[in-house]
């Protein structure tokens, strides 16, 4: 065990620990620029996905604004309160500056690794779709590259599907025994229970439920944040002030000034909201949608939702409150989000954060569990294996909430995710030049006067498209084609 987890360490060392998050920032930064912007250009037309007007037309089909749900209920989970509260206790207020500004980076490299999934997605037999960064690599790179694409599926198999399960099933049982006082082994069980009847129900099911459950977490939270920035807005500017002070050194307020917050901020940042990890594609992929960049933008929205929206809550939570004090040591994680919530509203709103936690911890483990299936069906179309790894994840959801010495076991996790942005960032790489034609042709169709761009198969002969899952968007398409 002690060989393994040197190697693994090894791993996360040579990928988290000083090459990956350089190379996602300065890679987001170069996307920003290729792209011309795109995060900003096309910022008014994101929130466009959730009217029901530009909701796909099947009624059984994914709609883009379901599987913005389903990212968004994936991306928002113990990061968004745990990890933006050490990001603050180990790198300052300023913390919060980067994970704002990594965000804005990210929407772009969101919006390419995304449209990238749509564009190579596959039509299932029952009229679902498929796709990823697996298939971008199968069908955009070759057949040639499906060693590539076995090392990304056995990567998110592992690092979502399995560890980040269980870390999910120990967060959320043990901030409910903490503040409710209810045993491990019940709160498991109903987790388990839950999962397993979602899981079992595929991606149907998961859309459905994302899209209640996830609005009723994100704006509860939202609305919690709200009344506590009203509460102390006059103390509102001074803290802006701190963030941006320590965010450049004119303020110190922990060991390390600017290098330490730089650090905390791109770091949490870009866990918590995944863009360049290659995770979020998966699902968006599932969408039913006119043209791969329309859910491109979309998903750019969902990095947006995650980190200015969840994350500056947390933020504003804690530093408006007493409880954090810069620079000393004490409490930090979920117990900080936790105390400086009631030092705020009372003790009744640690409850609420409770349910809150259980909301988040249930999205992202319906999110993480369907990676983990389209990541299966690259190596195997088999059924049984399937159903198998239904069974282990519902399985390893309950071990992690009983035994949370159990999540020891998945060390392997983090690294293995640095392995997968690695692989992700290849493709991307490879493939951007392929992107940027696609947002060539949605910018023209948007200055010929199309309100809603249609991808025209026929007009990228030289791509491995699936025609029949671009077929039936628009009565014109389906004519030609």
């Amino acid at each position: 065990m002690g060989l393994l987890e040197s190697f693994f360490g090894l791993i996360g060392d040579l990928t988290w620990g000083w090459s990956l998050i350089p190379l996602l920032v300065i890679f987001g930064i170069f996307i920003t620029a290729l792209t011309g912007f795109s995060q900003f250009r096309f910022f008014t037309r994101m929130f466009r996905v959730l009217s029901s007007k530009n909701q796909s037309g099947d009624p059984n089909a994914i709609s883009a604004r379901e599987a913005l749900l389903i990212s968004v209920g994936g991306r928002v989970g113990g990061g968004n309160i745990a990890g933006v509260a050490v990001a603050i206790t180990l790198g300052g207020p300023g913390a919060v500056f980067w994970m704002w500004a990594i965000a804005l980076v990210g929407m772009a490299t969101s919006l390419v690794e995304c449209s990238l999934a749509q564009l190579y997605k596959r039509r299932e037999p029952t009229g679902d779709f498929r796709g990823g960064p697996g298939r971008s690599i199968l069908h955009g790179l070759g057949g040639e590259f499906r060693w590539l694409a076995v090392i990304y599926g056995v990567c998110l198999i592992a690092a979502f599907g399995l560890g980040f399960n269980a870390f999910q099933g120990n967060t959320v049982a043990g901030a409910v025994q903490d503040s409710l006082g209810i045993s491990r082994f019940i709160t498991g069980g109903v987790l388990a229970v839950v999962a397993g009847f979602i899981v079992f129900g595929g991606i149907h099911r998961i859309a459905k439920v994302a899209d209640v459950v996830v609005p009723v977490m994100a704006l509860g939270y939202i609305l919690m944040a709200l009344i506590i920035i009203l509460m102390n807005i006059t103390s509102l500017p001074g803290v802006i002030a701190d963030i941006v002070g320590n965010a450049f050194g004119f303020r110190e307020a922990v060991g390390g000034g600017m290098g330490a917050a730089l650090a905390q901020g791109l770091r949490r940042g870009l866990f918590s909201n995944e863009a360049g990890l290659g995770s979020a594609p998966n699902v968006a992929a599932t969408a039913d949608v006119r043209h791969p960049i329309s859910q491109g933008i979309t998903q750019s929205f969902s990095v947006f939702i995650d980190t200015i929206f969840i994350c500056s809550c947390t933020a504003f939570i804690i530093l408006l409150g007493d409880v954090y004090v810069p620079g000393a040591e004490g409490i930090d994680g979920i117990a900080l989000t936790q105390q400086s919530l009631v030092s705020h509203l009372g003790e009744w709103s640690q409850y609420l954060l409770s349910a809150m936690i259980l909301l988040f911890a249930f999205s992202s483990i319906i999110y993480n569990y369907y990676l983990g299936e389209n990541a299966l069906t690259i190596m195997t179309r088999s059924p049984m294996a399937l159903n198998v790894l239904r069974v282990a994840i519902i399985g390893i959801v309950f071990l992690g909430a009983v035994a949370p010495g159990a999540t020891a076991v998945f060390f392997f996790s983090d690294p293995l995710m640095g392995v997968l942005a690695v692989v992700n960032l290849v493709v991307i790489m490879m493939l951007l030049p392929t992107c940027l034609r696609l947002l060539k042709d949605f910018r023209q169709q948007l200055a010929a006067g199309v309100d809603r761009p249609v991808l025209h198969p026929e007009e990228f002969p030289d791509l491995d498209i699936d025609r029949t899952a671009w077929t039936g968007v628009d009565p014109e398409l389906a004519e030609r084609n």
